[in-house]
Parts: C-alpha cells; sequence; structure tokens
C-alpha cells in the first residue's frame, strides 16, 4: 500500500491511514486543522467549500490555461476524496496569506475595500474561486468582463444576495498589486512524487488504460471513480459503501480529444469543462448550455464518460450527444466495441454494460457537426441548476425539406431519449408549421412525463412542445428569429 502524497501549505504531505472515501472537505477541518474551508451543502451545490487543485499540464486534460506549468481547478472539496489528491497540489483560503507575504492577497483586498462580506460563511469559497480567475487571466495578461467573472462564480451562492459587490473585488482585484502564485516550487515537488500504479486500502489508482482494464476485469463489481460529483453525493448524503474503488483520474490517456476528419472521440477521463469547451467553439449553439451545466467546480471535476455512464434521465450531456449521433466505446479486457448512444440505455439507471466492462471514450461523427443545432435549457435556477427539461434538436435540409432529424430530450423519461414519433412526423416533409405542429402533437406518442419536485407533467410536456415551436422559429427559411445561443457566444467571446 503506497501512501498518498500531495504539495500542499508549502511542502509534501504523505498519509497512509485514511479512509478512501475520506473527503477532501473532512481532512482539511479535522485533521489539518485548516477551518477557512467551510461545509455548506455537502452536495457540490453552494461552493462555500471550493478549493483549488494544481497538478503538472502534461497530467492536466487542459480544463484551464496552465500557469507556468501547473494547471489549476476549482472544484468542491465535499466531493473529492484524499486518495485522489495524490500527486496533487492542494490550495485553500489560508494558503494566501502564505503565497503573498503574509499581507492579503489583492483578491482578499479587493473584498474588504468592496465590501464583498457580508456574514462571511460563504468568503473562503469566492475567495478561492476568484484566486482561480486572477491566476488564469494574470498569467494571459488579460482581465475577465464583468459578465465572465459572474459565469467563473456561478458554482457559489452567497444567501446573502451580496454578488454585486464581490463582482466589483473581481474587477478590483486586477488594478491592486500584483502577488502571482511562485509555481516553480509546486512544480519541482509534484515532480518529485512517483506517477505510477497504486493502491491504498480499496482505492486503485492505475496509470494507463491497460491497467485499467486489466483491473475491472479483475474486480468487475468494483465501484469507477472520474471527478466524484455523483460518487461523492452518495457516500455523503445516502452513507453507502463503496467497496472497492478504481480511480481513472491517473490515466493520461482518457484525458486527451482526438480529432480527424471523421470523428471525434472523446475519452472519458476528458472533464466537463474541457469536453463542452470544444463542442461549443465546433457548434456556438451549445454555448449556453456549455455555461449553464452546473457550475465550474462541478465542471472542472467531473467528466462526460462519467455523465453518460451514469445515465441520469436529467443529465444535459447525454441529450447533446444523442442528437449528434455519438456512440460510445466500451472496453472489458482487450474487447472494445462501438454502441449508439441513443441504444446505450435500457432503463432509469440502466445501461447495456457489460461485467467490468467500461465507457472508455465518446464518439461523435463530424458529419453530424453541419447540422442546425439547438439545445434549451428549463431549471428554476438559472445557474447551476438542474434541468427540468432539457432538449437538443439537430436538422439537416436538401431546400427546405427535412432530410434528417434529431430530437433528444432529457427530463420527460426514465432515460434521456430520442422522440421517435416526432422525428418521424417531420422527416421527408417540408420543414413548415404544419409539419412542426404535427411533431408536437406526437411528442405525447414519445412520452408520458412524471410529476416531481421540479415539474409537473403537463408542464414537462408543454415545455417540449414550446422548445419545438422555438426551434422552428428560429431555423424556419423565412423571417427567422435571432439566434439567442450564439449571440451569447459572441458576447463571451469578446
Amino acid at each position: 500500500m503506497q501512501p498518498i502524497r500531495f504539495f500542499h501549505r508549502g511542502k509534501t504531505v504523505e498519509l497512509e491511514d485514511v479512509a478512501p472515501t475520506r473527503s477532501v472537505l473532512d481532512w482539511l477541518r479535522e485533521d489539518a486543522g485548516c477551518t477557512g474551508t467551510k461545509e455548506g451543502c455537502n452536495e457540490g451545490d453552494c461552493g462555500a467549500c471550493t478549493v483549488v487543485i494544481g497538478e503538472l499540464s502534461e497530467h492536466a486534460d487542459g480544463a484551464t490555461a496552465p500557469v507556468r506549468g501547473l494547471s489549476l481547478k476549482t472544484v468542491n472539496a465535499c466531493m473529492q476524496f484524499v486518495p485522489a489528491l495524490h500527486g496533487k497540489a492542494l490550495f485553500t483560503v489560508e494558503d494566501l496569506k502564505v503565497l503573498h507575504a503574509g499581507q492579503l492577497h489583492p483578491v482578499q483586498e479587493a473584498l474588504v475595500e468592496c465590501h464583498g462580506s457580508q456574514c462571511g460563511f460563504c468568503t473562503p469559497g469566492f475567495v478561492m474561486s476568484l484566486w482561480h480567475v486572477y491566476e488564469q487571466h494574470h498569467a494571459g495578461g488579460t482581465q475577465p468582463t464583468r459578465q465572465q467573472l459572474a459565469d467563473d462564480l456561478s458554482g457559489n451562492l452567497c444567501r446573502c444576495t451580496g454578488y454585486r459587490p464581490i463582482l466589483d473585488a473581481g474587477q478590483r482585484m486586477f488594478e491592486l498589486p500584483a502577488a502571482a502564485l511562485d509555481t516553480p516550487p509546486v512544480v519541482d515537488a509534484l515532480q518529485r512524487i512517483a506517477h505510477e500504479d497504486r493502491s491504498h486500502a480499496a482505492f486503485h489508482a492505475p496509470i494507463t488504460v491497460d491497467a485499467l482494464a486489466a483491473l475491472l476485469e479483475r474486480l468487475p463489481d468494483a465501484r469507477i471513480l472520474a471527478g466524484g460529483t455523483d460518487v461523492g453525493v452518495w457516500v455523503n448524503k445516502q452513507f453507502r459503501e463503496l467497496g472497492n474503488v478504481v480511480y481513472l483520474g491517473d490515466v493520461d490517456a482518457l484525458k486527451r480529444i482526438d480529432r480527424n476528419d471523421a470523428e471525434w472521440v472523446i475519452g472519458a477521463g476528458v472533464s466537463l469543462e474541457t469536453a463542452w469547451r470544444a463542442l461549443a467553439e465546433r457548434l456556438p449553439a451549445l454555448t449556453d448550455m456549455w455555461l449553464r451545466f452546473a457550475s465550474p467546480p462541478i465542471r472542472h471535476a467531473g467528466t462526460l464518460g462519467g455523465n453518460i455512464a451514469n445515465g441520469s434521465p436529467i443529465g444535459d450531456g447525454a441529450p447533446v450527444l444523442m442528437a449528434l449521433d455519438a456512440q460510445v466505446e466500451l472496453r472489458r479486457g482487450d474487447r472494445v466495441r462501438r454502441l449508439a448512444l441513443s441504444e446505450f440505455y435500457v432503463g432509469y439507471m440502466k445501461n447495456r454494460l457489460d461485467a467490468g466492462e467500461f465507457v472508455q471514450a465518446l464518439v461523435v461523427p463530424t458529419h453530424a457537426m453541419q447540422r442546425e443545432l439547438r439545445a434549451y435549457k428549463v431549471s428554476k435556477r438559472y445557474d447551476s441548476d438542474i434541468s427540468a427539461v432539457a432538449a437538443v434538436f439537430a436538422i439537416e435540409r436538401d431546400g427546405d425539406r427535412v432530410t434528417q432529424v434529431r430530437l433528444a430530450f432529457g427530463g420527460m423519461a426514465a432515460t434521456v431519449k430520442r422522440a421517435g414519433a416526432a422525428e418521424a412526423a417531420v422527416a421527408g416533409r417540408p420543414w413548415t408549421e404544419d409539419s412542426v405542429r404535427a411533431a408536437q402533437a406526437a411528442l405525447a406518442e414519445d412520452f408520458t412525463p412524471l410529476t416531481d419536485m421540479r415539474a409537473s407533467a403537463a408542464y414537462r410536456m408543454r415545455v417540449a412542445q414550446n422548445l419545438l415551436w422555438r426551434f422552428w422559429l428560429e431555423t424556419r427559411s423565412e423571417a427567422p428569429l435571432p439566434e439567442e445561443a450564439i449571440s451569447v457566444w459572441a458576447r463571451h467571446s469578446s
């Protein structure tokens, strides 16, 4: 059993007797005495426990731009397990004073000047998110817009409703004397920590895909852990015992996006942030869905492969990929097979994975990216909320006749699925009001929605029909409505 080694508070920490599912938050508060990091919701929703993780750029997937050899990302400490820290650096609010020679860091000074702290409980989380922004933009010699700051802070909730002064502080911090992170000592420390296959109690962390495949063949009932954004909630809220845990975060080969003329192969270990950014750069209409998919800390930690393998009927990744005819690439031992994502789910949270098999990649054909596509998310809260209905539509036309159509929905059934009857009502017909009305009516054949805390069945059906109507209004040949998602993309790119 190898010890867990990571960089924290200016030195390498070595731990041996740590439970596989001990959270970073609990370790910080109870063992390390770093009580600045707070527990709010304990499920990754409020941001009070936000910390920053650093890792060598060559082991990161590019979720954020490297800062002098170090890749930094915000995560929720409540849902990260301590063994996953191995080979990484952990930064908390206590570090900022040390980093700035015992003085307040510009982030903290700006919050003081702008009166950005009210009750103060959420403040350390805001500080760490702002510090991440500070490092990213300071390294690039740029400053974020106020809207970009708001997007970057969407995972931090202030129950005192103090967002305006916090955003003021986010702008003010760049006007104060600079205090960038001195990365060479951190990089040097991480390079000294061996990157090798390791086991710690019931926590297994292979570093190659072959080793991962062999391990899962030997332990077919093991729980696969990627970003922990679901598994962490199971432990914290449901007190579930996980047994053997196989961690994917050290398998660099799964963190790549390989592109060619025929397809994109998105490794299962690619973070949600990196995957969504790449897709939105190719398909600007996905930008709004990307920015509203959970929060930056969740997107930095979670993976697109995990989102798809989890199979939640309200997951926002699957509708997008179904509309793009994506396949899941599955591996068991030396066997690799591909399966259409639309055929992957067989019931609520059930899929076609065999014992010992895992999702190796998501494959998106490039020809599908030529389609007219729109993605819509309807939820109670605009930022960082679960969808009541997610809808992603894509069509191809020959003149005004629809030759290909994909209408994918989340939140409407026990699984994410395509609306087969509605698609049949449109396929081969002119893209007109009559055909869209027929598709709206056909949705009742495709779905019998549930009523739950997020929406009633009647509301979900009405929303699904209205979104289909909106899609037609935005893509009709005569007088289409402005493409809202693309204007959002332009705003964030300016």
